[in-house]
């Protein structure tokens, strides 16, 4: 009982640090974030894709190396999911570099927020006062 005891609060140790929960919650951000990316890229931009390049699909390019028969099916190359698995790539690589470019400028924009300036230290205060004083004196 004392080892599996000793790895349950090994096991509860681990699970509890800052770490795991926050890349548990980067996963589970980032799945529901696949889905709009994904959906930006199939129903936005691969239909004005499909349009500019006069309705090409990609997908359906193929090698035939042997005609499907009767009794076995067609065994071809389909480089042309190759090549819009590669688009799609490219594609969302652009969505995603773009949300993160606006979300840089978001929080640049946040820092450069103007800040008051901070109090000078004692010792500059102190000699900023005996300046004014001698001064005063003359």
């Amino acid at each position: 009982m004392g080892k599996a005891s000793g790895f349950l609060a090994e096991f509860k140790k681990f699970i509890s640090r800052g770490n795991v929960v926050d890349m548990a919650v980067g996963v589970i951000v980032g799945s529901a974030f696949t889905g709009i990316v994904n959906s930006l890229v199939n129903q936005v931009a691969m239909p004005f894709i499909g349009w500019l390049i006069g309705g090409i699909n990609f997908s359906e390019f193929k090698i035939v190396l042997e005609e499907a028969t009767e009794e076995t099916a067609e065994v071809a190359v389909l480089y042309g999911s190759f090549i819009q698995q590669i688009i799609n790539f490219l594609l969302i690589s652009l969505v995603v570099f773009c949300v993160v470019k606006i979300l840089n400028r978001f929080h640049k924009k946040k820092e450069e927020a103007p800040k008051a300036p901070a109090a000078p230290p004692a010792d500059v205060v102190l000699l900023t006062e005996i300046r004014d004083l001698l001064k005063e004196k003359q």
